[in-house]
């Protein structure tokens, strides 16, 4: 696995005055280690993760299955190998209250979850959106193995993401990182 995805921490940015969806990943020193920019007018989600702003070395790939899908899947796959790491499948009814996603494994089998912190303050949130800032957190089992954190920052999207609980490493960094970029995306969109 790159080296890029053994941090315990991320900050994701969010370019605010883009065109297209980009995205920033800095570890916890202040260093740039990940680059993502969307493209605009795809019909099918297909982000790709860069070591760096050059995009000369891809590291990540997060591919819609389909065009449509209210309870979309995403499949993620390690760049350097081309073998799919896992899949995020979005649950969609259950994601008009509250944000709620699926980890899957290479074979879909689901291992793990995601989810927003809270039922009321989702609701607060779908109504004064920007105004009260997004918590999720990621478990497998029982067991909280992320948590990914937005600031408040009416002008800016940041995201904390923060591995340091998943102390057996449970969850694999490629997929958390994943899901922060989906989240992202998907709140770029809303709001």
């Amino acid at each position: 696995m790159n080296t890029v995805f053994q941090h315990k921490q991320y900050l994701l940015k969010r370019q605010v005055f883009a065109l297209a969806g980009k995205f920033r990943f800095y570890d916890p020193s202040g260093k740039l280690v990940l680059f993502s920019e969307r493209k605009m007018f795809k019909i099918r989600e297909d982000i790709r993760v860069f070591s760096d702003e050059s995009k000369t070395q891809e590291v990540l790939m997060i591919k819609a299955r389909q065009i449509m899908d209210f309870s979309a899947a995403y499949d993620v796959v390690d760049s350097s190998t081309g073998q799919k790491v896992g899949a995020l499948r979005r649950k969609g009814l259950a994601s008009l209250l509250r944000d709620e996603w699926e980890i899957l494994d290479v074979s879909d089998n689901v291992i793990g979850k995601l989810f927003e912190d809270s039922m009321a303050l989702a609701l607060i949130r779908r109504f004064l959106s920007g105004l009260v800032p997004q918590n999720y957190d990621i478990t497998m089992g029982t067991d909280r193995v992320a948590d990914l954190k937005q600031a408040f920052n009416p002008f800016a999207y940041q995201l904390a993401v923060d591995f340091s609980m998943d102390i057996s490493q449970r969850l694999d960094r490629r997929l958390g990182v994943a899901a922060a970029i989906l989240l992202a995306a998907v709140e770029g969109r809303q709001s």
